[in-house]
This record gives C-alpha cells, sequence and structure tokens, in this order.
C-alpha cells in the first residue's frame, strides 16, 4: 500500500507540474525576434586596447545598429568629487542621434562588466550615508543632462541588483535602489528598465518594480567550482519564468538586456589568445545561440560583445562581426 501511495502522489505532482507548466506557456507564447541592438562600455574598448570612438562609429555605421545601451559610470563622469564631466557620454549620445539609434542609459553604482561596482575612489572612503547621497546627486545630475534629449528613450537603474554577482556591497545596491528609482521617476516620465539574472535571477523583485523589465541570457559560461560549462536549460525556461511572474504583476514589456555573444572563459579576453577565444565562442557557438532565442518568448535582444566583434575584426578575424551584420539586415 506504501508503493501504491507513493506511485499516486508523484502521479499527481506530475500532473500538477505538467498542468502548470502548459498553463504558464500558454501565457507566453514563442514570439518573432524582431530587434537587435547592443551594450557599448567604453572602459571594455579600452581594456581591449582599441580606440573606443573608433569602435562606437563602426557600430553604428557599418553594422548600422540602431538600439544601444550606455552605461554611465559614475567613476568616469565624477572622478572627483563634485566636478562632473559627461564629455564622452555627450559624445557618444550626440552620435547616435545622428543616426537615428536609440538609447538606454544605465545608471547607479553596479553596471554592466567586471568587477560591476563601478564608484569612483574617492567615496569609497566615505561612510553609507554620504556615499549614498552622492549617488543620488550622480544620478540626478545624468538624468537631468539627458532627459530630453531625443536619443535617450529609457533609463536603467542598476544592474541585476538582486543577483549576487560581481565585487559589490549587494546589500547596500538592494538597500539604496527603492531610492534610486523613486528618484528618477520624480525626474523623469521615461520608462524605468529593472533588470534581473535569467538562469539564477528570481524575476519577482525585478520585474515588480520596472516599467520594462530586462533579463540577460548566457549559455557558455566558467566557474571557479564548476569550470567550462553550457547550461543545460532549454529556451522554454524563460518562457516559464516570464509566464510565473505574469501571475503575480501586471504584463509588462520585456526585453533581453544582455544575450552572449562574446566568450566566458577563466581568464578576461584581453589575456586571452585569439584561438581560444573562438574556441570558447566563435561562429558556430554564435548560429546556435541564435536558435536557441527562438524559443525564449522574447522579441528584442541587445547584444553582449559588440567591443570584442570590433577586436576581432582588426586582429584579422572579421567572422563574428560579418555575422552580426549579416543578422542585422
Amino acid at each position: 500500500m506504501k508503493l501504491k501511495k507513493i506511485l499516486l502522489i508523484s502521479a499527481v505532482f506530475i500532473a500538477i507540474v505538467f498542468t502548470g507548466s502548459f498553463f504558464l506557456l500558454k501565457r507566453v507564447p514563442v514570439a518573432e525576434v524582431k530587434s537587435f541592438g547592443v551594450t557599448f562600455s567604453k572602459i571594455q574598448a579600452e581594456r581591449l586596447g582599441l580606440d573606443w570612438q573608433e569602435a562606437y562609429l563602426a557600430i553604428l555605421n557599418d553594422l548600422e545598429i540602431k538600439k544601444i545601451r550606455i552605461p554611465v559610470y559614475w567613476q568616469e563622469v565624477e572622478a572627483q568629487k563634485d566636478a562632473f564631466n559627461f564629455v564622452s557620454i555627450d559624445w557618444m549620445v550626440e552620435k547616435a542621434e545622428e543616426h537615428e539609434a536609440e538609447i538606454i542609459l544605465a545608471v547607479g553604482r553596479k553596471l554592466p562588466r567586471w568587477p560591476e561596482c563601478h564608484e569612483p575612489e574617492w567615496v569609497q572612503s566615505q561612510n553609507a550615508n554620504l556615499k549614498s547621497q552622492k549617488l543620488l546627486d550622480y544620478i540626478k545630475k545624468t538624468i537631468e543632462r539627458y532627459d530630453t534629449h531625443p536619443a535617450v528613450w529609457a533609463w536603467q537603474v542598476e544592474n541585476e541588483p538582486f543577483l549576487r554577482f560581481g565585487e559589490c556591497p549587494h546589500s547596500e545596491i538592494k538597500k539604496n535602489l527603492d531610492e534610486e528609482i523613486a528618484l528618477v521617476r520624480f525626474l523623469s516620465d521615461k520608462p524605468i528598465i529593472i533588470t534581473d539574472g535569467g538562469e539564477f535571477g528570481d524575476w519577482f523583485r525585478a520585474y515588480k518594480r520596472a516599467d520594462i523589465f530586462g533579463s540577460t541570457m548566457y549559455r557558455h559560461v566558467y566557474g571557479e567550482w564548476f569550470g567550462e560549462i553550457t547550461y543545460p536549460i532549454p529556451s522554454f525556461f524563460f518562457r516559464l519564468k516570464h509566464g510565473l511572474v505574469e501571475l503575480f504583476y501586471d504584463k509588462k514589456p520585456s526585453l533581453v538586456i544582455e544575450l552572449q555573444a562574446e566568450p566566458w572563459g577563466d581568464k578576461p579576453i584581453e589575456e586571452t589568445d585569439i584561438d581560444e577565444q573562438l574556441r570558447l565562442f566563435g561562429p558556430e557557438r554564435f548560429g546556435e545561440m541564435m536558435e536557441y532565442i527562438k524559443g525564449t518568448g522574447f522579441d528584442t535582444f541587445y547584444l553582449w560583445g559588440a567591443e570584442w566583434w570590433y577586436l576581432l575584426k582588426e586582429k584579422g578575424h572579421p567572422e563574428m562581426w560579418e555575422l552580426v551584420k549579416d543578422m542585422i539586415k
């Protein structure tokens, strides 16, 4: 009798899971992939030894990208206390407007590219209250400067604020988040994007705060404990998660804010030879990723790795660059 009872309970559990999954998948149908953008990081371009302005212009002129996310790194725009310098951001935003491209500006302490936390040295020795106030001052300056600019259509506040990734004081990031969002809402009517990890983020906390939700999507990664791995996650996993959060919160616009299109190995790209870079993530894996995303339920994807494609092209390996160019067209 015990065995029969266990089998019956197991069968009921499986039926509930199957029925629930079917219901969630119906809520978020497979979507047609409609558009691609990129993230462009000035500090990453410089880290790779590139002329960052040449790389940025190539993305606009040659790839003809029309959607760009730009991190406004606090450490760059306020390298000295109360001395703001937006020259590089001004230039990128103006060039985007000239090319009829639309910009997401990302603000906060935790922004794309390692080590994730990008705060100026002068603020690091300050107490938590003063640091928080200076963070809000920098965000306020940024929003006020670009709110009326026609190329800027949305703000991203922090980057994956609920995901424990990077060299960041995660408790402080979460503690300040709602105040940062409230400030941006007070200063601007443009939508706010809040992001979360696609594979390991819970999505609930980011989704409920966002006007637009942004997920990351990585498949081929490296971890200190497990080495190289391809996540054994089917594409419909993202539709299940999306359907689940929609049960609790209103349906909202959503996009993939980071779609892996560069290698993730045990060393930074600039310390890895090109053959190894292409082994970790070359044209074949890029093609696999383009097939994978068709079942995720998203229709807009910001590719991660534009600076690297340009580096490869400059080193005589234009394959990734040309693949992206063909795909965009």
